[in-house]
């Protein structure tokens, strides 16, 4: 399929997000290498992994033209698992291990059948574009109303869990909690903007999908690399402690 001229200078932005994406991932998985036993980066890895695939899928739409593969692809990797395992990361952090494997065990099989789902869909051919992705191809609509429901979990641990922990690194006065407090804002801003991105991407301006997972993912990165540096400021301090 060729392209059509309305391919605009931000059709290209999921390129740069992807490319970021994949060096953000690199660095939590990294992380999490030498710390087997903290499975939320795992998930965190997993998820900004998520998160440049979908992306590289539009950056692909862009540059190589649209089809119904790399609709479908964009949907299951960007609508259901864009966010959700960041937010499970969350869970893990925040809660019991039982308490995430449990709720890990009620969410991943609804996910994998919508995503199943979004497989077995009929098409609907007039709605694809030739230059950018839209779940208004799929023609069981259902499945699209699934997809709101998914997100609000994923907005409830991830941009919730988020301002809870920054709430309360807030009111401590330990080394190193300021930072924290400012870097779990900045990643519920970069949780946020992908989704209000997305809820006008329902509406037919997928590019403001593609402006805000690229703002987004700059904001949970610095968020994160604040919270490590807020990490290693306080890992003296507890030392000297256990010293004294």
């Amino acid at each position: 399929m060729t392209q059509s001229a309305g391919v605009m200078w931000i059709h290209y932005v999921p390129i740069a997000t992807t490319i970021l994406s994949a060096i953000f991932a690199t660095i939590i998985l990294r992380r999490y290498a030498t710390r087997r036993a903290s499975l939320h980066l795992l998930w965190w890895g997993m998820g900004v992994a998520a998160f440049g695939l979908g992306t590289a899928i539009e950056s692909s739409v862009t540059l190589l033209g649209n089809s119904f593969f790399q609709t479908k692809a964009w949907y299951i990797a960007g609508a259901l698992f864009g966010a959700y395992p960041l937010a499970q990361g969350t869970v893990y952090l925040l809660l019991k291990r039982q308490t995430a494997d449990l709720l890990t065990k009620i969410t991943l099989p609804i996910i994998g059948f919508v995503s199943l789902m979004v497989v077995l869909s009929p098409v609907v051919p007039e709605a694809l574009e030739p230059y950018r992705p839209s779940g208004s191809i799929l023609a069981w609509v259902w499945i699209r109303w699934m997809t709101p429901f998914i997100n609000v979990y994923a907005v409830i641990f991830l941009v919730g869990g988020a301002i809870l922990s920054g709430y309360r690194f807030a009111r401590q006065t330990g080394v190193g909690h300021g930072y924290r407090a400012i870097g779990n804002s900045l990643i519920a801003i970069g949780g946020i903007l992908p989704g209000i991105g997305g809820t006008m991407a329902k509406a037919g301006v997928v590019e403001a999908l593609y402006l805000g997972e690229f703002t987004g993912i700059l904001f949970i990165w610095a968020g994160f690399t604040v919270v490590m540096n807020a990490a290693r400021l306080a890992a003296p301090a507890a030392s000297a402690e256990s010293v004294a």
